[in-house]
């Protein structure tokens, strides 16, 4: 695990460098593997503070301080709010909508003469939004730099500007997340190995990131930079879907039926299912627990229900407002089926 790590972080940093970033959010899924989902962040955090120094260290002459004094002072707190509602959040929701937001760049990318168009500065009201908002994502997942890339294309900034002036953002978001991490408890010692190993990694890979950025022109860095965009967003919304259908047990299906068909979605211990038959039409079916239906209904199912190794009640409705039950109750192999219509109103 440890050598998978450090080849991706390798590779995902020094491509980062001139794509405009991207390498925290592609180790979120692979960090996950390793450690609770409490603990990515906080590993992100030590390895994107290491980024940030070696990259100062390398491009500290085209930091835009205009940009750093208004994103700043806003950011930090974003950050702390960010991480203060760390454990609260469900990673894998706000993965899925990070990655749908990413994917929006394919408009951009696609769009003749529009990356050229929304090279404009940005006022310095937005400056310090754009901050907060920053921070505050960057407070929950440990990496951000990919979700702004459009904001630093926006702001007319040449290539060199926009790693340096990231990186002065950035170093001290970092280093606050870090000590709101372990005021937390959030920084145990495989949290900090898997930090500096990232930080190793990311240290290596702006050495090697110094000659291809002058290799690249300003065009193809803008490009990179939005490819880089819709390429993470995909990777992380299909991620974040897979996880959320794994979590909630989703699964969908289309069944061919004796004279019809049946389209099926379930989650967990619920299910929607819409079926057609050539001689009775289109038919709404939704799985319902014991409680929700009639008591004639109930009363038939707990019956079926006896020695039964599972019991599944749906309600039935078609069109005309007519609602019937079936009760399906399976003794092993064998499936009990029955199709019932309340005399009694739902309880």
């Amino acid at each position: 695990m440890f050598a998978v790590v450090f080849v991706v972080a390798l590779a995902a940093f020094t491509i980062s460098a001139f794509t405009g970033g991207g390498a925290g959010l592609v180790l979120l899924p692979i960090l996950a593997l390793w450690l609770p989902a409490v603990g990515v962040p906080a590993a992100l955090s030590i390895g994107s503070t290491v980024s940030s120094v070696s990259r100062l260290a390398l491009f500290r002459r085209h930091i835009r301080w205009d940009v750093v004094r208004w994103f700043l002072p806003t950011a930090l707190p974003g950050a702390w709010l960010g991480a203060w509602l760390l454990a609260l959040v469900d990673l894998a929701w706000l993965e899925l909508c990070l990655g749908f937001y990413l994917l929006a760049s394919l408009w951009t990318l696609l769009a003749p003469g529009r990356m050229a168009a929304e090279a404009s500065p940005v006022a310095r009201p937005t400056l310090a939004m754009i901050g907060l908002l920053a921070g505050f994502v960057s407070g929950l997942t440990g990496a951000v730099g990919l979700v702004f890339n459009r904001f630093y294309l926006r702001h007319g900034m040449a290539r060199e500007e926009i790693v340096a002036t990231r990186a002065a953002n950035e170093i001290t978001l970092h280093v606050l997340k870090i000590a709101l991490y372990a005021s937390f408890g959030l920084l145990d010692r495989p949290v900090v190995a898997a930090g500096l190993l990232v930080g190793v990694a990311a240290l290596l890979a702006a050495w090697l990131a110094r000659g291809l950025l002058s290799a690249i022109s300003e065009a193809g860095f803008r490009r990179a930079g939005y490819l880089s965009m819709v390429g993470c967003g995909a990777f992380m919304a299909w991620n974040a879907s897979s996880t959320l259908v794994a979590r909630h047990g989703v699964s969908a299906g289309l069944t061919t039926l004796h004279g019809g068909a049946e389209a099926s979605l379930r989650w967990g211990g619920e299910g929607l299912a819409l079926e057609w038959k050539f001689d009775e039409g289109f038919e709404f079916e939704r799985i319902v627990p014991l409680h929700q239906v009639p008591p004639d209904i109930r009363r038939r199912a707990l019956a079926l229900a006896e020695g039964a190794d599972q019991l599944v009640v749906e309600e039935v409705r078609r069109p005309g407002g007519r609602r019937s039950y079936e009760i399906h109750a399976w003794h092993g192999e064998r499936l009990v089926k029955e199709t019932m219509t309340s005399a009694s109103p739902s309880a």
